[in-house]
């Protein structure tokens, strides 16, 4: 969603010299891996997550983790992402849940999560709340629904994946939300509400969340996940300010 002025391996340069020193990629499936891993690795940025499944960005469906009669999709799937984040060295994987509803769609989401956390017990898998604006008819609109996912499958290796975007979008209260979720959550991204642009153009207080996550040790990695106003190297006055304000 950065740097998006450029072509796709002359990003993570880019990123690095604006200050970055990871980079996350929703759908790397386009470019093999193996190219997409050498650009990273020289520019000297980790790549930290990556969505599954693959999908028809142009309008297909967004998961099929909760879709009642799509196990098996949902696992071919998965196999092909954990081989492309395996050849990416990727810290973290997004198992989107697709278009779904009711009771018999929330069993799938827990079986299929259930089977790919102990697939793959090595990855560190996340899920996410994502608002129905964008995202009209996803499963998972709700951060209390996913801390009952989480808590119910109770493995090690799946934990929240917490947007600032998206959580003001679906509570109206950013910084309460993330109070509450804090323990689980896994993997942070930032972005501005309304919008979806810089962080410093919503009405959310980022520098207060930024000093929290250094507050309780948040260990994970932070991620500017939104749509720049302007050339993406202009818009990083938010990133700079955060750092001349917080310790680290």
């Amino acid at each position: 969603m950065l740097f998006t002025e450029l072509p796709m391996l002359e990003r993570f340069t880019a990123a690095a010299e604006a200050g970055f020193q990871g980079a996350e990629i929703l759908f790397p499936y386009d470019i093999a891996a193996p190219e997409l891993y050498r650009a990273a690795l020289a520019a000297g940025l980790e790549i930290v997550l990556i969505n599954a499944p693959p999908p028809n960005w142009a309008g297909g469906p967004r998961g099929f983790a909760a879709e009642p009669g799509l196990e098996e999709r949902f696992r071919r799937d998965f196999e092909r992402s954990l081989r492309v984040a395996q050849a990416l060295r990727a810290r973290y994987i997004h198992v989107m849940a697709g278009r779904a509803e009711g009771p018999a769609a929330l069993e799938t989401y827990i079986a299929n999560l259930a089977w790919a956390c102990e697939r793959a017990p090595h990855a560190s898998l996340t899920i996410e709340p994502l608002n129905p604006a964008d995202m009209p008819g996803y499963f998972l609109q709700d951060y209390d629904l996913a801390v009952e996912v989480i808590r119910r499958i109770g493995t090690p290796n799946l934990g929240l994946q917490f947007d600032t975007y998206h959580a003001q979008a679906l509570t109206g209260d950013m910084l309460a939300c993330w109070r509450k979720v804090a323990p689980l959550v896994r993997h942070v991204q930032v972005g501005g509400h309304p919008g979806r642009h810089e962080p410093d153009s919503g009405t959310q207080d980022h520098i207060t969340f930024f000093r929290e996550l250094d507050d309780i040790g948040y260990p994970g990695w932070v991620s500017a996940e939104y749509t720049p106003l302007r050339q993406t190297a202009r818009g990083l006055q938010w990133l700079h300010e955060a750092q001349g304000r917080l310790p680290h």
